[in-house]
């Protein structure tokens, strides 16, 4: 044959390389080709583990579940659309997952894939050895130019059609000008993807043996993916301190990070504040591990489980993120607290806490804030520390600051020290999320045994998103383990693929921090679910006759249909009721049955509500029950021991302190607290304590009227108030004096009446009813 001269390129008494750990489990699909076998020849012998399937023997769903480390497609006579059987869907499947090679009919179904067109070439070529031209890449590399390898074809990929994701890799020249002429590979521009028209197994290609061998190094779905992988590892350095590994020098592994990319800077920038932090008294390691001993860390709820419980199809991670890297700042006038109280109340099952300061504008004090915020909220959301974790003094001081889980992230640790990490947050009581974004961390986070793994869109090196990252790495994860899709979802259309292919749940940030109705914009993105924004936890307002001193008023009370009886037990005061007396009124309350409600104005009592529910309007739906009314005893500055006392002797089902006592009372006393407030005053909203506040005048029982302004300034300024009202109403002006309230008439859930109630200094009947009967009328419809 002219031009070259022919050799025998075949190994000769061929000495097999030790078997990959990268290639153990290669699957080969043969095209019904002789070829097939020197291919899978030259592949064991260089340290594979081959499996072969002929491509009408095997269906993708099996494919799928061999979960192959290498995808080969061999050589195969007929046209890559109608003869390849399942070669085109393999490599739509896995292209972007793991390596994928085509050789011959292989290369063209790749081009075929991607939208390129095959055609005849106008030659036909059979065991034809042409000099080859490369571009030194990918099974190229360290390849010389000028190389001989062996076609067999008639068909090949078009340069016209050449699709935009793909590059020629490899070609003929043709012509004195050395053009470029018959394409004899191709690759992918980002997926890890390649083909060649020649075949490398063939005995009169030179150098074919080294082309499998650069193929089966290579390791990850993407090109970008596998420069890191290929990157040597650097060591970390470790003390111990107190009992508990502390990591002293840790160098991003380069397996992960380009020198300067992004997510190096915020590593070292990170090191060095947490370096600076750990010496500061109070906040040294030693600190922190004394706190925690001390059980000074809020309570906690399970990460996993709460992930579960969603009122939508997939739950809401909700993030609370001022700025980013890539977007610049987005809102640095935002409350945290405040913005995940919204998140909470539209139905986000973990609120995500940024608190990296420099690139994010985030705190430590943004986590303690944001939990305090949910304090008392029945099913309240899990929280999130968002934070580029290399150390377990970040998750220790994530758990102290009221943390239920943190993020490890696979790309900027070594095997070793996430596995530490993983393992201290997991003695600290928290599951943590477990971030990926390619095939090679999800195998070592699927090693690691997370249970939670968020697989980020966006690539941290380059910032690049892509939505489908997801998807193509679904199925490389165990049965049971919960999948979070996190970054670049900003829309209904990026989550719905989500819903069909097993994702659990997405992470959104920037879209909910833009978005100008929070609410909204969540059921727009996940679509509304019955009961997506809680119970509604008080329809009709109720009603509490106070300085209740007999017997029989309190029968007449409950008779007419109020919610609430109370009795002064403040010695001195002119109500105050003997226990005699009491134990009288307490017996008439426990037993006398209540008119029903109408079926409309029944409280809807939280039962297994999938969403967050504001502490107040829980408390709300515990003031009512359908068979009777509740008992309230009424304390002012006495001694708690006293209080508690009274509680048990009179089976008091609601304790009110009328005084200055302190808030923490609340929760050491086994009943309901009703606690007085002036409008304005500063702790009238703090959640976890009281359960309702009462707007009454200083004295109480006065018969002095609240100035509704004020009142309608306290509602206002937090939405999320409810009280109970009370300050000089009767039955003639209550419904007016709600009336007056306006919109901010939702946040009273109950009136009470002392005086109002009153002729000549004693009860009157007639008024309870009276009083009774037109609170009840005032339920209606708010006016603005």
């Amino acid at each position: 044959m002219p031009g070259l001269d022919l050799f025998d390129h075949s190994p000769h008494h061929p000495s097999p390389a030790p078997p990959l750990a990268n290639a153990s489990n290669l699957i080969l699909i043969d095209n019904y080709d002789s070829f097939t076998w020197n291919v899978y020849q030259y592949l064991v012998l260089e340290g594979a583990t081959v499996s072969v399937y002929r491509n009408d023997k095997i269906t993708l769903a099996e494919l799928i579940e061999k979960k192959p480390t290498q995808l080969v497609i061999s050589p195969g006579p007929g046209h890559p659309d109608t003869d390849a059987g399942i070669s085109s869907d393999a490599i739509r499947h896995f292209s972007g997952k793991i390596p994928v090679l085509g050789v011959c009919m292989g290369e063209q179904c790749i081009f075929a894939v991607f939208g390129g067109q095959v055609d005849v070439t106008g030659e036909i070529l059979h065991g034809k050895t042409s000099s080859l031209s490369h571009d030194s890449k990918g099974v190229y590399a360290g390849l010389p130019q000028g190389l001989p390898v062996t076609r067999y074809h008639s068909l090949a990929g078009t340069h016209v059609t050449l699709p935009e994701c793909l590059e020629v890799s490899s070609w003929i020249d043709a012509g004195p000008d050395r053009n470029r002429g018959v394409i004899m590979g191709v690759r992918h521009k980002e997926l890890l993807v390649e083909g060649v028209q020649f075949h490398p197994e063939s005995i009169l290609t030179a150098e074919g043996r080294a082309m499998l061998k650069n193929f089966l190094r290579m390791k990850g779905g993407t090109w970008a993916e596998n420069e890191r992988l290929s990157k040597p590892v650097t060591a970390r350095h470790e003390r111990s301190t107190n009992g508990t590994t502390i990591s002293e020098d840790k160098s991003l592994d380069s397996k992960s990070l380009r020198n300067d990319s992004i997510l190096d800077k915020i590593y070292n920038h990170r090191k060095q504040a947490v370096a600076a932090q750990k010496l500061v008294p109070s906040q040294r390691p030693s600190d922190l591990q004394a706190f925690y001993d001390l059980n000074l860390s809020p309570p906690q709820i399970s990460f996993p489980l709460r992930l579960k419980q969603s009122p939508y199809t997939l739950s809401l991670m909700a993030e609370i993120k001022r700025a980013s890297p890539s977007k610049g700042v987005i809102s640095l006038a935002t409350c945290a607290p405040a913005q995940a109280r919204k998140y909470a109340l539209a139905g986000a099952s973990v609120i995500s806490v940024l608190t990296e300061p420099e690139w994010f504008k985030g705190g430590i004090e943004d986590l303690r804030a944001v939990r305090q915020s949910l304090e008392g909220m029945p099913n309240r959301p899990a929280v999130l520390r968002k934070e580029f974790i290399f150390d377990e003094y970040q998750i220790l001081e994530a758990r102290l600051t009221g943390a239920d889980t943190i993020l490890l992230v696979v790309k900027m640790l070594d095997e070793a020290t996430l596995t530490r990490l993983y393992r201290y947050s997991q003695m600290l009581g928290m599951e943590p999320l477990v971030e990926v974004n390619n095939v090679e961390e999800m195998r070592i986070a699927v090693t690691l045994g997370a249970a939670v793994i968020g697989v980020n869109n966006r690539d941290l090196t380059s910032f690049k998103v892509d939505l489908d990252t997801t998807s193509r790495l679904m199925d490389a994860v165990p049965k049971g383990t919960t999948v979070c899709a996190l970054s670049g979802i900003s829309g209904a259309k990026d989550v719905e693929a989500y819903k069909e292919n097993g994702v659990s749940a997405v992470l959104v940030g920037e879209a909910l921090m833009r978005a100008p109705d929070t609410a909204a914009f969540i059921r727009n993105l996940l679509g509304a679910t019955t009961g997506c924004e809680g119970p509604n936890a008080q329809e009709e307002l109720l009603v509490k006759i106070c300085g209740t001193r007999t017997p029989e008023a309190a029968r007449a009370a409950v008779e007419a249909g109020a919610d609430m009886i109370g009795m002064i037990l403040v010695e001195g005061r002119k109500r105050c009721v003997p226990q005699s007396t009491a134990l009288e009124i307490s017996n008439v309350v426990h037993a006398a049955p209540r008119p029903p409600p109408q079926p409309s104005l029944v409280p809807l009592l939280l039962k297994d509500s999938p969403t967050a529910v504001d502490f107040f309007q829980h408390a709300a739906t515990t003031f009512s029950r359908p068979n009777r009314a509740l008992l309230v005893g009424v304390f002012q500055d006495q001694p708690l021991s006293h209080v508690l006392a009274q509680q048990r002797l009179l089976d008091l089902d609601i304790v009110q302190l009328h005084g200055s006592e302190p808030l923490e009372w609340a929760s050491l006393i086994p009943v309901p607290v009703i606690r007085i407030f002036k409008p304005g005053e500063h702790d009238i909203g703090r959640k976890g304590y009281h359960a309702l506040p009462l707007l009454d005048s200083a004295a109480g029982g006065s018969g002095q009227k609240l100035d509704i302004t004020a009142v309608r300034q306290s509602l206002e300024a937090d939405d999320s108030l409810r009280v109970i009202l009370a300050g000089g109403l009767d039955a003639e002006n209550v419904q007016e004096t709600l009336h007056q309230l306006a919109k901010s008439r939702e946040g009273v859930v109950a009136v009470d009446v002392s005086s109002g109630v009153e002729t000549g200094g004693s009860q009157s009947l007639d008024r309870i009813r009276a009083f009774i009967a037109a609170a009840k009328e005032a339920r209606g419809g708010v006016e603005a």
